[in-house]
């Protein structure tokens, strides 16, 4: 079973040369920091950077340079900075790549709730619904259960939707799954993690085909 830092590590394999990525608030932060060295890849934030870096070592913050999940964060050697509307006009005009999100429910037809639960203060939607509007790759980060056991990998969401049949692949604590026209097709099981274990956390239509390969991270 993967922890939040191993999620990252394996979204960052899917992470290719000379890709533009926008990271989400939650897990997809991490990802930065695990990208390999040797391919060059921008990352970006909605709150106005591309050339974002990993989080800054203790004693090296800075308090004025953050994502959009306000978390101090570096900026690599070239980057630029803008307004939002620069931002999201790279956003809304698919100049971007890839997308990470963190989800609270994910749908076996792609539909994706990230940004609400009703009764519970909410800042706002933040730039995920533009983001699961324009980008073509979204990759969703999250743990495969909530806190009470439940899955989270649904028949339907349960919460108000941010974006709908949008998602293309999730990585979770458990697995890592590709959504396809009849459901979430299991393409690799965390270590440690059997396919029953897997079945047992997806309330979705699970779709296995052969043997199911091991995560490398």
């Amino acid at each position: 079973m993967l922890d939040k830092n191993g999620i990252a590590k394996r979204i960052a394999q899917e992470v290719e040369d000379g890709y533009y990525v926008n990271l989400g608030i939650g897990i997809p932060t991490l990802v930065a920091n695990y990208v390999r060295e040797d391919i060059s890849v921008e990352f970006q934030s909605e709150n106005g950077i591309l050339g974002m870096g990993p989080f800054p070592f203790e004693g090296e913050e800075d308090a004025d340079l953050i994502n959009a999940g306000k978390q101090t964060i570096t900026a690599l050697p070239g980057a630029s900075y803008f307004d939002s509307a620069t931002s999201f006009a790279m956003i809304r005009g698919k100049h971007v790549d890839l997308t990470i999100l963190g989800a609270m429910e994910v749908a076996e037809n792609g539909d994706i709730a990230n940004w609400k639960i009703p009764g519970k203060m909410v800042k706002g939607m933040g730039g995920a619904m533009d983001l699961v509007a324009s980008a073509e790759n979204i990759i969703v980060a999250m743990m495969h259960t909530n806190r009470a056991g439940e899955s989270k990998l649904l028949k339907k969401c349960s919460l108000p939707l941010t974006g709908v049949g949008c998602v293309k692949k999730i990585v979770t604590n458990l697995a890592v799954l590709e959504v396809v026209e009849e459901g979430f097709l299991l393409l690799e099981r965390a270590p440690g993690v059997s396919v029953d274990d897997i079945k047992a956390a997806t309330e979705g239509n699970l779709i296995i085909r052969g043997d199911v390969i091991e995560m490398n991270v």
